[in-house]
């Protein structure tokens, strides 16, 4: 169970680490769906035996926008829980570069850290994120992003 922090206890972490998520598999089904939803059904995605005999991955790999949409839940298992938070809401990202391709099977990770915290009006902080999803045994990272996040606190009574 995460320990919550006050809000000034979070603001003191700014230019820190806030944790690394545990490791999760990107599996074939997975991938599979995520071509269903966003109807991306290019083969180096779906398709094993295509994307073996014609690609230099030796199978398929995720979407890198798969590998993106999971930092909602890969964060979230980083993130400390904020003392009298009301909701958090995702704002944007500042910058998303995709680096190296997750290959189906693999397993990857977020790394996060808190960049920034602006209080843009009473009770409501946005909040910069750099996030680097991690490829377990890769060198080089799948992803690197600056994430923003709007927090909304209850005021103090």
């Amino acid at each position: 169970m995460k320990q919550a922090v006050t809000i000034g206890e979070f603001i003191a972490q700014t230019g820190k680490e806030l944790g690394r998520s545990p490791w999760m598999e990107i599996d074939q089904d997975r991938v599979t769906r995520f071509a269903e939803v966003t109807e991306d059904y290019q083969f180096i995605h779906i398709d094993p035996e295509r994307a073996a005999a014609q690609t230099p991955f030796g199978g398929t790999i995720a979407h890198g926008f798969l590998t993106l949409s999971l930092l909602s839940h890969l964060n979230t298992q980083v993130f400390p829980d904020i003392k009298d938070r009301v909701m958090t809401f995702n704002y944007g990202l500042n910058k998303v570069r995709f680096l190296n391709p997750v290959k189906t099977g693999a397993r990857i990770r977020s790394v996060v850290t808190l960049q920034s915290v602006v209080e843009k009006e009473p009770g409501r902080y946005l909040c910069q994120f750099g996030a680097t999803v991690e490829i377990e045994g890769e060198e080089t990272p799948a992803l690197i992003a600056e994430q923003l996040a709007m927090y909304v606190i209850a005021p103090a009574n």
